[in-house]
């Protein structure tokens, strides 16, 4: 039998390509393949899947995966280690007192249940690391209260009326049990409004915070933190006001950049001080388009030293803000902490926006987190306050059962495999594929990569001088982890 040589070592070369396994599925969730990985071969990298154009959710896939030496055409992804950048906090949601209600309603078992799945990230939990909270009601709670609410007319300068009963119903037994499940977990409040008699037009909504009262405010903040330590909450971090640009929701509160530099300065930062408060103070809290407001509190000597980082929004601007807010004053952290997706959404839309700016656009400026609004909500997006959002969609919506939304699965692809301590390092971008890097304190590297095209695209993941090939859909997330 005559073997012609080169016709030998072409068809081995081709079989060692196939070999190389790819993301992508060519059939739904619903339909896995039958054959997953024949010949149980060992895998170098676990892929998880997102592709909504097959209506695969947060999958995790079976084909063996497998660095190589072997060369290809295909355009790579290069992982490098060498170069890192910011440690990150973490990745979740608001939990509004509105999403506390639905989840304290649910019978015991399906709560249980629920808390694992979101909360730990054992077999196909999500790990949710990173919770925004509102230091009294957010415009997803059910009413208007704050911690110190008194009849027309009356102050309370002392606090003595103070009080977190309001949230002793739903928010802290849901956190305490988060707490319990995720004790290293971060927390972050937000007020929405002081309460209304601080206030120069005496309403929870608009107006802003009187002189005269911004001692008693500072140590409204120091009571707050005291109060939910007690209850066993640790209170990471604190931004002095919810979009201090906005007094048009309910409730809300205007605080000027010069006024928040005043009360951070000269109240809040040495209440905390005394106090032995070692929460971080966060300014800003709103959207990319204003960056002069942080950044008018940061170059504020006495305001500064007081100031751990900035936070933003993305509902005007862009994510490039947190890179020039970052460039500015590179000691300083910066922070996203809120973006809503308005019921009833569009899936792959919402989804390859909010992947493409936050989990990859927000982590790439530095961002040490991402937050979503919020985590959960019923099918009518209540409950919220007269005046306030009444189309902000939960990440699960909590009826007679319970769905998961895209927001839930956008937070999956990060939170699960980054965990708090993790670092971002360097991966080059390649059109049309958003990506990020990171690594992990155990040691392993994380790549999230997002197909933004129109046609399916096959790539090299490139680590050490060895490649993978992948390919993904149009719409498409992997998260490979190694």
């Amino acid at each position: 039998m005559t073997i012609n040589v080169n016709r030998f070592f072409y068809f081995l070369l081709v079989v060692l390509l196939a070999g190389l396994a790819s993301c992508s599925k060519s059939k739904p969730e619903a339909q896995p393949d039958p054959t997953p990985n024949p010949t149980g071969n060992k895998s170098d990298i676990t892929c998880w899947l997102t592709d909504p154009g097959q209506a695969i959710y947060f999958k995790k896939q079976t084909k063996a995966l497998n660095f190589s030496n072997t060369g290809n055409y295909n355009p790579s992804i290069v992982v490098d280690t060498t170069q890192t950048y910011q440690s990150i906090d973490g990745f979740g949601f608001a939990l509004t007192g509105g999403s506390a209600y639905l989840i304290n309603q649910l019978s015991s078992a399906t709560k249980s249940d629920l808390l694992k799945e979101l909360f730990t990230a054992d077999s196909t939990f999500i790990g949710i690391s990173y919770l925004r909270i509102s230091i009294g009601a957010s415009d997803l709670d059910a009413s208007v209260f704050s911690y110190d609410n008194l009849p027309a007319g009356q102050t309370d300068a002392t606090l003595e009326h103070f009080s977190i009963n309001p949230d002793k119903a739903n928010l802290i037994p849901v956190l305490k049990a988060i707490v319990a499940l995720n004790p290293k977990i971060k927390i972050l409040g937000s007020p929405w409004s002081a309460p209304a008699w601080m206030k120069t037009n005496g309403s929870p909504k608009g107006g802003s915070l009187q002189p005269e009262f911004y001692s008693a405010y500072a140590n409204y903040f120091v009571k707050y933190i005291q109060a939910m330590k007690a209850e066993g909450i640790p209170i990471a971090a604190i931004t002095p006001q919810n979009e201090p640009l906005n007094p048009y929701n309910n409730p809300s509160m205007t605080m000027s950049s010069t006024e928040q530099a005043t009360f951070i300065k000269t109240y809040l930062g040495p209440a905390f001080k005394a106090a032995g408060i070692d929460t971080k103070i966060i300014v800003y809290d709103h959207n990319c388009d204003v960056p002069d407001y942080p950044l008018t509190i940061l170059k504020d000597a006495e305001a500064t030293k007081y100031v751990d980082g900035s936070a933003f929004h993305l509902y005007a601007g862009s994510i490039a803000t947190l890179s020039d807010m970052h460039n500015a004053f590179p000691a300083k952290n910066v922070y996203f902490t809120e973006q809503w997706v308005g019921g009833p959404g569009n899936f792959p839309e919402d989804f390859k926006w909010h992947i493409k700016n936050l989990i990859i656009g927000a982590t790439r400026n530095w961002s040490k987190n991402v937050i979503e609004w919020n985590l959960a909500s019923d099918p009518n997006y209540n409950p919220h306050t007269d005046g306030g959002c009444s189309s902000c969609m939960g990440g699960v919506t909590i009826s007679t059962s319970i769905t998961r939304n895209v927001s839930y699965y956008i937070i999956a692809h990060a939170a699960k495999f980054v965990k708090t301590g993790s670092v971002r390092i360097e991966s080059n971008l390649i059109n049309p594929l958003s990506n990020v890097a990171f690594k992990t304190p155990e040691g392993k590297k994380v790549l999230i990569v997002l197909n933004e095209g129109s046609t399916s695209q096959t790539f090299n993941i490139q680590f050490n001088n060895t490649i993978a090939s992948s390919t993904l859909a149009s719409g498409a997330v992997g998260t490979y982890i190694w």
